[in-house]
């Protein structure tokens, strides 16, 4: 049981650290950040306190402190993934929308451009 919660514990040491520098090196923005930090120290708080993993074990009705540990590591992964998803979601309605705006000014900008010309064409031709 001692080592399973010193790897975990060094898990969730190193994976704020890997967050950390992934946000200093800006290949993860902050706001993605902020839930995968949070997770990770409240996956620490849990790992480097034996009152805490008793208690979750008696919350979720399990005899082994470590499984019920086990557990919350699956459960608070599941949740940030899904909050990651219905992020990434909108982004992607976002850019559709997008995508489908620019396309209606572009075509727009070229049938005036088709005006411009034509009118200057009937300038010239009534001079």
């Amino acid at each position: 049981m001692d080592r399973l919660t010193i790897v975990m514990t060094a898990f969730s040491v190193g994976l704020i650290a890997v967050i950390l520098v992934s946000v200093r090196r800006q290949h993860i923005r902050v706001e993605s950040s902020v839930s995968w930090l949070l997770a990770a120290m409240v996956l620490l708080g849990l790992t480097s306190s034996h009152e805490a993993m008793a208690r979750v074990s008696e919350l979720f009705g399990v005899a082994d402190p470590v499984s019920a540990l086990l557990i919350m590591w699956g459960a608070v992964f599941i949740a940030v993934l899904y909050g990651l998803s219905i992020r990434l979601s909108k982004l992607k309605d976002s850019n559709i929308a997008l995508a489908q705006q620019v396309a209606i000014l572009e075509y727009r900008l070229q049938s005036f451009g088709k005006n411009v010309t034509a009118g200057e064409e009937i300038k010239k031709s009534t001079n």
